[in-house]
């Protein structure tokens, strides 16, 4: 996310959908905070046997933190070619779970 290399922005889309279906709804819904984790965890097993990791350098093997990174990451289309496979691939993961 923001281009720093780190936390796939699928992956916290992803979160932050489970985290409405399933969030805690009071500062006391300890039973909604609990399936919310559970849920977030199944997510991030799947995620990661699919692709390996929920980072965003090495899904994309290239930090696009660095100018250097995000140039090579926009010359070789990686964005393009990559970045619509984890989205889909979280949103159907998600819609699984949910």
């Amino acid at each position: 996310m923001a281009r720093t290399g780190q936390m796939c922005g699928a992956v916290n889309g992803a979160l932050m959908v489970i985290g409405l279906a399933h969030g805690a709804t009071a500062a006391d819904d300890s039973a909604g905070k609990e399936k919310t984790y559970a849920v977030s965890r199944e997510f991030w097993s799947r995620f990661i046997e699919r692709h390996g990791s929920l980072i965003c350098r090495e899904l994309l093997g290239v930090d696009i933190g660095t100018p250097e990174g995000r140039d090579w990451a926009m010359r070789t289309s990686l964005f393009k070619i990559k970045c619509p496979v984890f989205v889909r691939d979280a949103a159907e993961m998600v819609d699984q779970l949910l």
